[in-house]
């Protein structure tokens, strides 16, 4: 079992001014594995992505990168970002990096010319459901991943992000079972829903999942990520042993 820490845990601090790479002497005190750095958190790329690299390889936790940038733009094409997204992930160290799909429905080329040059031997490339009809659909997934693998991007994975399934509408279970052969990292937050508006608790046992339910029929050797905000690291370390207990790490 690996476990990583998503910094929104954090997001308090952040927005307060504490920067991601401070964050992660932290999580390693808490005894997390590795840290997921968000780069809408960063600052000055320049100087605090070596800053996590150096800091991440001297506290020997993995680094994870979301970018809150899609794959496919709006006509389809491949988004002319993604060489930049992953010279930063080198910066850091990366394992994994993840984006969101976009539109992949609008795609016409070849699909894995149009990822050439990418250094997907050395950074793992995941996408995640997120909260749109877009890319956060079990058929919108599928479809590109099965693309993916078809046309020999075998190293082309899947984020189970537990909560976003409440924001779209869709079958947190019967996701689960059909995305299961491509899930490579598992996000993990809970949805309370009051009055009819959704919200993210602190708590993974507060909300509509069940949790422990959907883990087991994921693959059990992936990734686990917390990724709630939470207020101090009491709470998170209540939560890093409330998760461990589960999975009998």
């Amino acid at each position: 079992m690996t476990l990583i820490l998503n910094t929104w845990i954090f997001e308090a601090d952040v927005q307060k001014g504490v920067k991601q790479a401070d964050l992660v002497d932290r999580v390693a005190k808490l005894g997390a594995d590795g840290i997921e750095v968000r780069r809408e958190y960063f600052k000055d790329l320049n100087s605090e992505l070596p800053e996590v690299s150096k800091r991440a390889a001297e506290n020997n936790l993995i680094v994870n990168y979301s970018v809150p940038d899609v794959l496919f733009e709006d006509d389809g094409s491949l988004n002319p970002k993604l060489a930049d997204y992953f010279k930063e992930g080198q910066t850091l160290g990366l394992e994994k990096i993840k984006f969101n799909i976009g539109h992949f429905d609008k795609f016409t080329g070849d699909l894995k010319s149009a990822f050439d040059g990418l250094p997907l031997d050395e950074i793992e490339l995941n996408v995640e459901n997120d909260q749109t009809q877009v890319s956060g659909t079990v058929i919108a997934i599928k479809t590109f991943l099965d693309a993916a693998h078809e046309a020999g991007l075998t190293s082309l994975g899947y984020v189970y992000d537990l909560g976003n399934w409440a924001f779209t509408g869709g079958d947190a279970e019967k996701a689960a079972e059909q995305l299961a052969p491509y899930t490579h990292y598992i996000h993990l937050k809970n949805t309370t829903r009051e009055n009819g508006k959704l919200g993210t608790p602190d708590d993974l046992d507060t909300g509509i999942f069940d949790w422990r339910h959907l883990i087991s029929i994921l693959p059990n050797d992936q990734y686990y990520a917390l990724e709630y905000p939470m207020a101090d690291d009491k709470k998170i370390s209540e939560q890093i042993q409330l998760f461990k207990n589960e999975v009998g790490a």
